[in-house]
């Protein structure tokens, strides 16, 4: 699976654009723990101290919100790419 990340994050993992293979029964939830393995960093982005989404961070999966799906919960293949949006100010 394609995961494309934007802006401050690009720096916590060392580039916009990460390929990695997922097995059958994978979800969000999952590619987002073997994530933050890889990038420690991420996971004070995503996660606050009960383990649960912050906020801070959009995440897109084929371009729609995972929470207008199932969540982290949501089924992921090859196929799909996942997007992570920090929140972006300016003007």
């Amino acid at each position: 699976m394609r995961i494309r990340v934007y802006a401050t994050l690009r720096d916590l993992m060392d580039g916009a654009i990460h390929d990695m293979p997922v097995s059958h029964d994978a979800t969000v939830g999952s590619v987002l723990e073997r994530l933050i393995e890889r990038h420690p960093a991420l996971g004070e982005k995503l996660w606050d101290a009960d383990g649960r989404l912050t906020g801070y961070v959009t995440i897109l999966l084929n371009g729609r919100s995972v929470a207008y799906l199932d969540g982290l919960q949501s089924s992921v293949d090859d196929t799909d790419t996942l997007a992570l949006f920090p929140p972006v100010g300016g003007g």
